[in-house]
């Protein structure tokens, strides 16, 4: 099972007075909505005159089939311009993002349930039955995915200069297979954040603030976070960090035996969160594709 939000309707939600949680349920779904929002508010703003050289780029390609030269090269100066100015800054980046959408997908089953997909998943595999299987693989997701495509500041400005050339050479195919290109050279960039290490870590926080004063409920929220990370672990999600996820739910249960006997284990409790903290950050994955079909 997985719910999908849009980011209109997450913008909506992220509008929402945020209430503490209490419940390890509360837990989970306040460090979603918290990791929606931190991601939202580092989202790459697109730059203005990349996202302007792009339109122009294919506003010409449509003069040309018009065969309207001169409409096509009064579009590529406007295009060259617009690039210039970005230029022109001595911070220039390389990459210029022209769009950035981000939408989180929230797997909302158990272990089990996890455990039952993939073994269909096997099953149907087994006999062939491949898009069926890819299909129920589609769902084994719980992440936010931030998606930027990107303008080569290095290599679009000299493709529209030289289809200027060739333009006014009066070789106006040449100039149409140059933009075409150019606009299939464009630079796809996909952020990979999984929830479950997200969840797990705000509810080692919540156990970690209430098991002075409430141990029942502290315990809960540490079973809750193994079970985070044992989902984590089912649906694929792997980490660069030296900590495994064994070594995680290892310390889960010192912090666990410490809650039951002296109540003594705020410094356990500091390792355990720092080692998740990292374990968390080196999980996130970023694919950086060279080119896309435009």
């Amino acid at each position: 099972m997985k719910r999908v939000l849009s980011v209109l309707a997450l913008t909506a939600l992220l509008c929402g007075t945020p209430v503490m949680a209490k419940s390890s349920a509360e837990v989970r779904a306040g460090a979603v909505e918290s990791a929606k929002a931190a991601v939202h508010d580092k989202q790459l703003e697109v730059v203005k005159e990349a996202v302007e050289a792009v339109l122009l780029t294919q506003k010409v390609l449509e003069d040309l089939d018009k065969k309207d030269t001169e409409a096509a090269k009064k579009g590529l100066e406007k295009a060259i311009g617009k690039l210039e100015v970005v230029l022109a800054h001595e911070n220039a980046p390389v990459l210029l993002p022209i769009d950035s959408t981000m939408t989180a997908t929230e797997y909302l089953g158990d272990l089990g349930s996890v455990e039952e997909t993939l073994d269909s998943v096997k099953k149907l595999l087994a006999v062939g039955k491949v898009q069926e299987a890819r299909r129920l693989l589609d769902t084994l997701q719980s992440e936010i995915d931030i998606v930027t495509l990107n303008l080569p500041l290095v290599s679009y400005p000299q493709a529209l200069k030289l289809a200027a050339k060739y333009l006014a050479d009066g070789k106006m195919e040449e100039a149409g297979d140059i933009l075409e290109m150019a606009l299939r050279t464009l630079v796809r960039d996909e952020i990979v954040i999984p929830l479950p290490p997200l969840k797990a870590e705000a509810l080692i926080e919540a156990a970690r603030k209430s098991a002075k004063f409430d141990k029942k409920q502290a315990l809960k929220h540490l079973e809750a976070a193994r079970e985070e990370l044992k989902i984590a672990k089912a649906l694929g999600y792997t980490s660069a960090s030296d900590t495994t996820y064994k070594a995680l739910d290892e310390e889960i249960e010192r912090v666990e035996k410490e809650i039951k006997g002296k109540n003594e284990a705020g410094k356990l409790f500091e390792k355990l969160i720092g080692k998740l903290k990292d374990f968390k950050e080196k999980s996130v994955k970023k694919i950086h594709t060279e080119k896309s079909e435009k």
